[in-house]
C-alpha cells in the first residue's frame, strides 16, 4: 500500500451524534428526536425516505462543524439549527469526507457512505439567496443502513477498517481498493 492509501485508510478520530431528526414526509418540518431505529435497506423509522436497496439516500448526515460555517457564510452571528439544513444525523469530531467510500458505525447501526449530500433549491428557497452558494461543500454525505441498530444522541461514529487484499496480484482486489480510497 502507498504512503498515501495508508493515511486515506487511516482515520483515527471518532465522531460522536450531536444532532438526529426525521421528515414524516417530504417538505415538512423536521422532528428533532433524541434516539432513532436504523433499519437496513430501509433508512430511519419515521423519516419519509423511500426504502429499499438502490436508495442511495436512506440518510443523510452534516458535518456539526460546518453549521457555524455556513451560518458565517451567510452573513448570521449563530450557527444554523441542523434542522433548517434537512440532514438527519449531524456529527461533529470526525470529518465525514473521510468517510468516502467506508462503512461506519453509529451506535448500534452499520452504515456505507453512498455520496455527497449537495445542497438543492428547496434550501435556497426556504431560508433565502445564497444558501445553495454557502451549502456548497459543506452539505455532508448520503449513506445506506447495512446493519440495522438503535442510533442516540452522543453515541460514536467510528470507521470501519478497510478490508485486506488477500492476494496482492489480484487485479480485481486493487482496484476494489482505489475505488475505496478515492
Amino acid at each position: 500500500m502507498s504512503p498515501l492509501q495508508e493515511l486515506l485508510a487511516d482515520v483515527p478520530q471518532v465522531g460522536q451524534v450531536r444532532w438526529i431528526g426525521v421528515r414524516p414526509r417530504a417538505r415538512e418540518a423536521m422532528l428533532e428526536v433524541e434516539a432513532v431505529e436504523a433499519r437496513r435497506e430501509a433508512g430511519l423509522t419515521g423519516d419519509h425516505s423511500r426504502p429499499g436497496p438502490r436508495n442511495a439516500r436512506q440518510v443523510t448526515l452534516i458535518q456539526w462543524e460546518h453549521l457555524a460555517v455556513v451560518a458565517a457564510l451567510l452573513g448570521r452571528d449563530a450557527p444554523m439549527p441542523p434542522s433548517e439544513l434537512r440532514r438527519n444525523i449531524a456529527v461533529a469530531g470526525i470529518n465525514l469526507f473521510s468517510l468516502k467510500g467506508r462503512r461506519f458505525r453509529i451506535g448500534q447501526a452499520l452504515l456505507e457512505t453512498t455520496g455527497w449530500c449537495q445542497p438543492c433549491a428547496r434550501l435556497e428557497e426556504r431560508l433565502g439567496r445564497g444558501t445553495f452558494q454557502a451549502m456548497r461543500g459543506h452539505g455532508g454525505i448520503t449513506a445506506r443502513v447495512i446493519e440495522g441498530g438503535i442510533i442516540r444522541l452522543e453515541d460514536t461514529v467510528s470507521v470501519e477498517p478497510l478490508e485486506t487484499i488477500s492476494d496482492p496480484q489480484d487485479n480485481d482486489a486493487r482496484q476494489g481498493w482505489r475505488a475505496r480510497l478515492e
